[in-house]
């Protein structure tokens, strides 16, 4: 077994910690200022909200709009249920990953928690 190389500590700012149970998640706006009641998590302000690695909360009977995906998504629910509008349901402990391209729409009837990677902005097709 090898040993450990020296490292020097992590400074604080380089370090950014945030519970998904108590912090506080920012609404997600949409570029027109349309706010359905969706809110993300995100310690990187590297990229904008909602895309990278975040955390993203849909409120309870919320539809997110049509979108089109430009780089792969790909999230896992953490909490709660989601439909696709094809009628696929995800549950809890689903991984999931959709293509660049991707056209979709998604439900929740109990509101839900899901760690999210989206590599690029989506377009709306609303």
């Amino acid at each position: 077994m090898s040993a450990m190389p020296e490292m020097k500590p992590i400074n604080p700012q380089d370090r950014r910690v945030a519970n998904i149970h108590v912090a506080v998640f920012e609404p997600y706006v949409y570029p027109d200022g349309r706010a359905d009641g969706d809110a993300v998590l995100q310690l990187t302000t590297d990229a904008p909200l909602g895309q990278g690695f975040h955390v993203y909360r849909m409120a309870p009977g919320m539809t997110t709009r049509a979108h089109q995906h430009r780089g792969d998504e790909q999230f896992l629910v953490l909490e709660g249920e989601l439909f696709d509008n094809d009628g696929t349901r995800y549950r809890v402990g689903d991984l999931v990953w959709l293509r660049d391209g991707t056209q979709h729409s998604s439900y929740t009837p109990t509101g839900c928690l899901l760690a999210v990677h989206i590599a690029g902005p989506e377009t709306s097709l609303e």
